[in-house]
């Protein structure tokens, strides 16, 4: 199972030979197992890749996002015929039943929210107008408490006068790190046979990622309490690489204690599979733990 994300941060040549990934340097040449990565992160334009390394790391199920001058991520590569992908699965996703997206996004957005109130707790704000906002939740949301209690939520973690729609500092690491678990979950979709246009709620005509968008939920605030602990001026490398590593980070999913990407790769798992041969619930937890392994598995280049 790959684990590695590698992180380009200056003008390098990436290249492919005998089931390695080699990235040059001015300073020195680096090899990288092409089973061991996960994810390669562009996070400079000075970087060119040839054909072959990109053909083979989509082969081999590996995810490439790409940055641009702001540093920001504006693209991500996606296997276009993974090896499990087939007519029928697709067709199945297509004609997924109304009752079981709700249900799927009801028990996703309580996860969500279980989190934000676990976010919010643990940063030591007065929790009980977001609780009560939660327990008025309903089935599907069709209240959208999820919209009011974000609104609210945060305001609590940040500022009052914080914004989430308008430019800052803040929401730009927001957005970044984000993006990282957008590209993630996505990397797990395409690795089980789906698309990543056909979403459970989100459904915007424009989106290659609705159902992405739709899984990655209940890990949103695992973002939002790193950021919340870092003091910066603007999103600089180092924001970023913290971001990079957050896919280390140990938490519990469902029970278990394990790091950030793998419990992606279980969450999607069980998302698609219960989309497939449903049951009468779907549970999802996700507690934090407060604990960064000291072996965080990523490469800096």
């Amino acid at each position: 199972m790959s684990w590695r994300t590698v992180v380009i941060s200056q003008h390098a040549k990436v290249s492919y030979s005998g089931r390695k990934i080699i990235v040059q340097t001015k300073d020195a040449t680096h090899q990288v197992p092409i089973d061991d990565i996960q994810i390669l992160l562009v996070a400079t334009t000075q970087a060119v890749l040839t054909a072959s390394a990109i053909t083979e790391l989509s082969e081999a199920g590996a995810k490439i996002i790409f940055t641009g001058k702001d540093g920001n991520p504006t693209c991500e590569t996606i296997a276009d015929y993974p090896g499990n992908r087939s007519l029928a699965s697709i067709q199945q996703q297509v004609e997924w039943g109304t009752g079981l997206k709700e249900t799927l996004w009801t028990a996703i957005i309580q996860a969500k929210i279980a989190m934000q109130i676990q976010c919010a707790q643990l940063l030591g704000k007065d929790i009980e107008d977001l609780t009560t906002e939660a327990d008025a939740m309903v089935f599907a949301d069709r209240t959208n408490r999820e919209a009011v209690i974000a609104r609210k939520y945060f305001q609590l973690v940040f500022d009052k006068d914080f914004v989430r729609t308008e430019y800052s500092p803040i929401n730009a690491a927001l957005n970044y790190g984000y993006s990282l678990l957008l590209s993630a979950v996505n990397r797990e979709i395409v690795c089980n046979g789906y698309l990543t246009q056909f979403g459970i709620h989100h459904h915007n005509g424009v989106s290659d990622f609705n159902l992405g968008s739709d899984l990655m939920e209940p890990f949103r605030p695992v973002i939002d309490y790193w950021v919340a602990h870092q003091k910066f001026n603007e999103l600089t490398p180092d924001v970023k690489f913290g971001l990079v590593e957050l896919l280390n980070l140990e938490l519990e999913y469902n029970g278990q204690i394990t790091i950030l990407r793998n419990a992606l790769t279980k969450h999607v798992q069980n998302c698609l599979k219960f989309m497939t041969t449903p049951k009468e619930e779907f549970d999802v937890k996700v507690v934090m733990t407060h604990e960064v392994p000291n072996n965080a598995l990523i490469s800096h280049v």
